[in-house]
């Protein structure tokens, strides 16, 4: 597993804890957006690349739209791994704001999207006990 790969899954294992301790405290805030593709139905799933931090604006700018993006994120990872844990932190507070979701796909690719989606996320299977065979 690459660093890159560890700090993604440190970052959304931090967010996930996060996340689920805030809905325990916290209630449901409604988010109405009024955008005219929203209101139309209209909703696209964009991919975007994320080169530098100032990318973050026209992500941001897309979700609140009303559409899915989803980020590629291996440019600015190979320039810097704290860039792009400092981007996905911020993605992840601004899911949090706007009531979106966000998670990781795979490597390289992290998908954020509006109050609207939600992410569905695979709980992985309880180990079974083996009967004992023992006679």
């Amino acid at each position: 597993m690459s660093s890159f790969s560890k700090a993604l899954g440190k970052i959304f294992g931090k967010h996930k804890k996060d996340k689920e301790e805030k809905e325990k405290e916290t209630e449901t805030i409604e988010v109405v957006a009024h955008h005219p593709d929203v209101e139309s139905g209209k909703v696209y799933l964009k991919a975007l690349p994320l080169r530098e931090l100032a990318d973050l604006d026209k992500i941001k700018d897309e979700v609140k739209a009303g559409n899915i993006v989803i980020i590629r994120v291996n440019s600015l990872a190979r320039k810097s791994i704290e860039d792009v844990k400092r981007a996905v932190n911020e993605l992840c507070e601004f899911a949090d704001s706007i009531g979106g979701d966000i998670a990781r796909l795979g490597e390289e690719r992290v998908v954020l999207t509006p109050p609207s989606v939600r992410i569905w996320r695979q709980k992985p299977p309880m180990p079974t006990e083996q009967a004992s065979t023992a006679a």
